[in-house]
């Protein structure tokens, strides 16, 4: 029986980690875990609480209500905050921004990298996020860090955000990412960094269907290997 392998993908924001993370976990029959959809919930949970990034007494005992799961349906995963369904709700722009700041509270990635690692232990998964290979699972059997220059990345953001119907300002959405790039490097736990066995990719030049094919080429050679 073929090995099911833990696939770590890392990079910063608007790399392009998790089209490529779902893209490659269908080619393979794995299944896609988006770890930055967690996150992503407890910021929800946080902004409707109305609980300040520094009142760790109150967000910790949220953590403890939080009841925020993750249902893999085909190729997509659903979020869920108790029984309702905010898989979209966490993907508007405040929410986005409020992550990064919740995802470096230690509270709050020490319970997502628990039920992450729950989720994931036993292989057949790819994991998209910041600190992946470095933190969550050191022990990957394979690690990426997909980059690009801040600017290809807010063009990226801006025809994203663009084809949904939302305009923005170019430069406004580069200052973003460099911030964000800044608040995830440097934070104190886990912080944004390439894993020293990880096999660095710069996607500027390459489209989407040409980082998958990459990708899977490693995959591939990474099978051969074990």
């Amino acid at each position: 029986m073929e090995k099911r392998l833990i696939i770590a993908i890392d990079g910063p924001a608007a790399s392009g980690k998790s089209t490529t993370a779902r893209l490659l976990a269908r080619r393979l029959g794995y299944v896609y875990l988006d770890t930055g959809a967690m996150y992503r919930a407890c910021a929800l949970q946080l902004l409707r609480d109305g609980i300040s990034l520094e009142d760790l007494p109150a967000i910790e005992a949220m953590l403890k209500d939080l009841d925020i799961r993750v249902e893999i349906s085909g190729e997509e995963n659903r979020i869920l905050l108790g029984t309702e369904d905010v898989s979209q709700a966490i993907r508007a722009n405040e929410i986005s921004q409020l992550a990064s700041s919740v995802s470096a509270l230690p509270a709050v990635r020490h319970r997502m990298v628990e039920l992450q690692r729950e989720m994931a232990s036993a292989g057949g998964f790819i994991l998209d996020g910041r600190d992946i290979g470095t933190y969550v699972f050191p022990n990957a059997d394979l690690k990426i860090f997909l980059t690009a220059a801040p600017e290809i990345r807010a063009h990226r953001r801006w025809l994203e955000l663009k084809n949904k119907g939302v305009e923005k300002d170019l430069d406004a959405i580069l200052a973003e990412i460099k911030e964000r790039d800044h608040n995830d490097s440097s934070r104190s736990l886990a912080p944004l960094a390439v894993a020293e066995d990880a096999i660095v990719l710069d996607n500027s030049q390459l489209t989407i269907d040409q980082q998958v094919e990459s990708l899977h080429g490693l995959v591939l050679q990474t099978l051969e290997a074990k």
